[in-house]
C-alpha cells in the first residue's frame, strides 16, 4: 500500500488536497491506522489520483468531479464525456467574456487621462543621508517583482513628498514600504520607478556615513555619492497607487522575536497545496498577542496562510529583534511592521487554503 506522503509524491496531488479529498469522500484510503490516523492507499487509487489531479488543474467544480470519479472505470463513458465537454465549454464561454471585460477596460484606459503625468516631468535635487537611504532600500528591495510579463513593476517606486522619500516594491503577492529623510526639495510631489538593477547599483554606492545627492531629470536619475555615480532612465510606466492598498488597521497583532519565530518557521509544520505549489506556514495570532503556527489539520476559522519563503524574506528585511505581526481575517493582507517604525513595513497576501 502507498503511504500518503508517497501518493503526494507520485499523483501531483498535496498532502493536504488528499486529506480534503478524504473528508469530501471522492478519494477515501483503502485504510487508516485508527491511532494514528495515517492514512493509506491501494496501488490501484494511484491512476484515480492523477485523473483528479487533472481535473483539479483544469478547474473543474467538486460535483462533477465525483461523477468523473465515478464513471471513469465503467464500461459506459458517456457521462464522462459530456462532462469534460460542458466543463470545457463553461472554461471556453468564461474566457470569451472575460475578453469582452477586459477589451472594454483597455478602451476606457485609452481615453482616460493621465492625471499623473506631473508627476513624471519635474526636476529634483535632494539630499538625504547614506545609512538612512540603504536602510530603506534594503526593507524594500525583497519585493520587487522579477516577472517578465510585468514590466511595470521591474522597479524600486521613489515617491518623493515634501522632506519624506517613500520607497515601494510589489510583486503583487507582496508590497513592502519604507522611507527615508531628504533635504533640498520644494515640497511637491515627484514620483520615479527606479529599475531594480539601478536600484542595486545605487544601494552599492550607499557604503558611507555622509550625505547622498539624488536628482530627477524628467525620465533620467542620479544618484552621487563623493566622487562615484549611479545613474539611468527610469522605467517608462505608472507604479500602481500604493497608497490604496495599504492594510487598514489590523484585529490581531502580535510582537514576535525574530529569531526564534525563523526557527519556528523554518523547523515547523508547513502545507503544499500540489505539485509546484510553495511551502506554506499556517498561522494563528491569539488574542493575547501570541502567534503561533497551527499542525496540520487545525481547523481554525481565524488561521491564515501565507508562503513560508515569503515571510521568511519578509522578517529578514524588518532588520530587527522584534517585529509586529498584524493579522486580520484568512483573506487580509498580513502586515510585518517595526515596533520603532510603523512606517516601514511589508505587507502580504494570504493563501487559500483547500479546507
Amino acid at each position: 500500500m502507498r503511504s500518503i506522503g508517497e501518493m503526494a509524491r507520485d499523483s501531483g496531488l498535496g498532502v493536504s488536497a488528499l486529506r480534503f479529498y478524504d473528508r469530501a469522500g471522492v478519494l477515501v484510503p483503502a485504510w487508516v491506522d485508527p491511532v494514528s490516523g495515517y492514512r493509506w492507499y491501494e496501488p490501484e487509487q494511484l491512476e484515480e489520483a492523477r485523473l483528479l489531479a487533472r481535473v483539479r488543474r483544469a478547474g473543474m467544480p467538486l460535483p462533477d468531479i465525483r461523477l468523473v470519479l465515478a464513471g471513469w472505470s465503467g464500461a459506459d463513458t458517456d457521462l464522462v464525456r459530456e462532462l469534460l465537454k460542458a466543463h470545457l465549454c463553461r472554461l471556453e464561454q468564461g474566457l470569451s467574456d472575460a475578453r469582452d471585460e477586459f477589451s472594454a477596460l483597455r478602451a476606457l484606459l485609452d481615453h482616460r487621462e493621465n492625471a499623473m503625468t506631473s508627476l513624471h516631468i519635474a526636476t529634483v535635487r535632494l539630499s538625504s543621508a547614506a545609512p538612512e537611504l540603504a536602510a530603506a532600500l534594503d526593507a524594500v528591495r525583497f519585493a520587487a517583482s522579477a516577472d517578465p510579463e510585468l514590466p511595470t513593476l521591474a522597479g524600486v517606486l521613489f515617491d518623493i513628498e515634501g522632506e519624506r522619500l517613500h520607497v515601494v516594491a510589489t510583486d503583487r503577492y507582496r508590497m513592502a514600504v519604507a522611507h527615508a529623510d531628504v533635504a533640498g526639495h520644494d515640497g511637491s510631489r515627484v514620483q520615479v520607478v527606479v529599475p531594480t538593477p539601478l536600484a542595486d547599483a545605487m544601494r552599492a554606492l550607499l557604503d558611507g556615513e555622509g550625505p547622498v545627492r539624488l536628482s530627477v531629470d524628467g525620465d533620467r536619475v542620479t544618484l552621487e555619492a563623493g566622487d562615484r555615480q549611479a545613474a539611468g532612465q527610469c522605467l517608462d510606466h505608472d507604479f500602481p497607487d500604493y497608497r490604496r492598498l495599504l492594510p487598514q488597521a489590523a484585529g490581531r497583532r502580535a510582537v514576535v522575536e525574530v529569531a526564534a519565530f525563523r526557527k519556528a518557521l523554518e523547523t515547523g509544520p508547513v502545507r503544499s497545496e500540489g505539485a509546484g505549489a510553495p511551502d506554506l506556514s499556517v498561522l494563528r495570532v491569539e488574542d493575547g498577542g501570541t502567534a503561533t503556527l497551527c499542525a496540520d489539520g487545525d481547523a481554525d476559522p481565524d488561521r491564515v496562510a501565507v508562503n513560508r519563503e515569503f515571510l521568511l524574506d519578509a522578517l529578514a528585511a524588518g532588520a530587527r529583534d522584534r517585529l509586529v505581526l498584524e493579522v486580520d481575517t484568512p483573506a487580509a493582507p498580513i502586515a510585518i511592521r517595526r515596533p520603532d517604525d510603523e512606517g516601514t513595513f511589508s505587507i502580504l497576501m494570504p493563501v487559500r487554503l483547500e479546507d
